[in-house]
């Protein structure tokens, strides 16, 4: 007879502490970073194939598929994602610049929002167009269905990183699924990455086919540079303090007011709970990036200036590591068939906007930066903007700030359309 007690023992991890598994998340992450900034050879050419986001996932999900560390024996996971997640979100949006995007001209939003509707309505379609031939691969049963799964993928190609995770945590995402949809995320994204960059190449041939005017992209990059040129500081002590003030400050009024609301919905319209409307996360981090956008149309705004985004960016990496440690790396066999989802899925982004821009005469630069600015974030979207000429990179920083902004809202909607979109059963 087996005892549970030996087989609780067998299935403890080796390392058990909080204080320790975090340290070596912390030492994970380092060696990520530094290994992507060394000017060794070896370095720079394995991170021209391997994004550094999918090594902060993975090395803390092979520690746990060895039994090193385990996030189901661990607090991390609720500490980052309750607590670090939306102090993030409000650090991350409290930067955007409404007037200096307003300026970029009409364009440049559509074809931003060309890209973000695309992401919206690819998910659904996608879903029902397999569930037409496979409905085994896009159904499941609570809690592993996968439209679950895919809200990560929306959250991930409408902002970024925070807005994956608030999706994660919101919609209740199986740690059985979640390995395939970040190989999903990363592997189609960077296809895509590259196809942009091909397309940076050949700007001037693609515009002067379409008849596309660049004059406004120039104008928005000289007053950007002027910002950055008056306004960047080396950030000091108060500045820090600051930070961590109104980041965390907002995140403890956003739980007060979530705890309030959520109980409220759940109890006098418990039809609304299919919504995630009655989760007290939902509120939690609609209503943090709501005041992350309300600060910035004040003088809070400033602290970007001195590197507010670089701090909620270290939030969302040690996020992305507690997220990795609760993965099996080895569950990402089980669904190949989700690769065919987000084929799909990216290539109606795609086709999408190449159509509306050919129809208002958009730049290739505002093609590329507009659907970067929603798949890639500020990861990737200065990196495309670069690619057209350095000075353009903040130009893409702009834009994916948009992005964060816009991903709570719109990859929710996204989520809520396949959901319904799902096969039944």
């Amino acid at each position: 007879m087996a005892d549970p007690l030996s087989d609780a023992a067998a299935q403890m991890p080796l390392i058990q502490g909080d204080a320790a598994v975090l340290g070596l998340l912390a030492l994970c992450l380092g060696l990520v970073f530094y290994t992507e900034n060394s000017k060794h050879p070896a370095c720079q050419r394995f991170y021209r194939y391997v994004p550094s986001l999918l090594l902060c996932y993975l090395l803390p999900s092979l520690l746990n598929s060895a039994g090193i560390i385990s996030g189901e024996h661990s607090n991390i996971y609720y500490v980052t994602s309750r607590f670090l997640l939306p102090a993030a979100l409000v650090l991350l949006t409290l930067s955007i610049d409404l007037n200096r995007i307003i300026a970029l001209g009409p364009k440049a939003i559509i074809m931003f929002l060309t890209g973000t509707v695309g992401i919206v309505v690819g998910g659904p379609i996608a879903v029902m167009l397999v569930g037409l031939v496979s409905p085994e691969t896009v159904g499941g049963a609570a809690p592993d269905e996968i439209w679950r799964g895919l809200s990560t993928i929306a959250g991930s190609w409408i902002g970024g990183g925070a807005n994956q995770t608030a999706m994660y945590e919101m919609w209740q995402v199986s740690d059985e699924i979640f390995p395939a949809m970040i190989a999903v995320d990363i592997i189609m994204a960077n296809i895509w990455l590259a196809v942009l960059l091909v397309m940076a190449g050949r700007a001037e041939e693609l515009d002067e086919k379409r008849g596309a005017d660049a004059s406004a992209i120039y104008e928005v990059r000289d007053a950007v540079e002027h910002f950055h040129r008056h306004h960047a500081r080396m950030p000091l002590l108060p500045d820090f303090m600051a930070m961590l003030a109104v980041g965390l400050g907002v995140m403890g009024l956003s739980h007060l007011a979530a705890d309030a609301i959520a109980p409220w919905i759940g109890g006098n319209f418990p039809a609304l709970n299919k919504f995630s409307l009655g989760s007290q996360f939902f509120w939690l981090v609609v209503l943090a990036t709501t005041a992350g956008l309300a600060l910035s149309f004040t003088p809070v705004r400033r602290l970007e200036a001195a590197g507010a985004s670089r701090v909620g960016s270290i939030f969302i990496y040690f996020l992305v590591a507690s997220i990795g440690m609760k993965m099996d790396i080895t569950a990402i066999v089980n669904h190949p068939g989700i690769f065919v989802v987000g084929l799909i899925w990216i290539s109606i982004h795609a086709v999408l906007l190449l159509v509306v821009a050919r129809i208002i005469r958009a730049p290739t630069f505002f093609i590329a930066v507009g659907s970067q600015a929603n798949v890639g974030g500020a990861a990737s979207a200065p990196v495309v903007a670069a690619a057209f000429h350095p000075s353009l990179a903040p130009v893409g920083v702009l834009l994916a700030v948009l992005g964060y902004a816009l991903g709570t809202y719109a990859a929710w909607l996204c989520a809520v359309l396949m959901q319904l979109a799902a096969p039944v059963g």
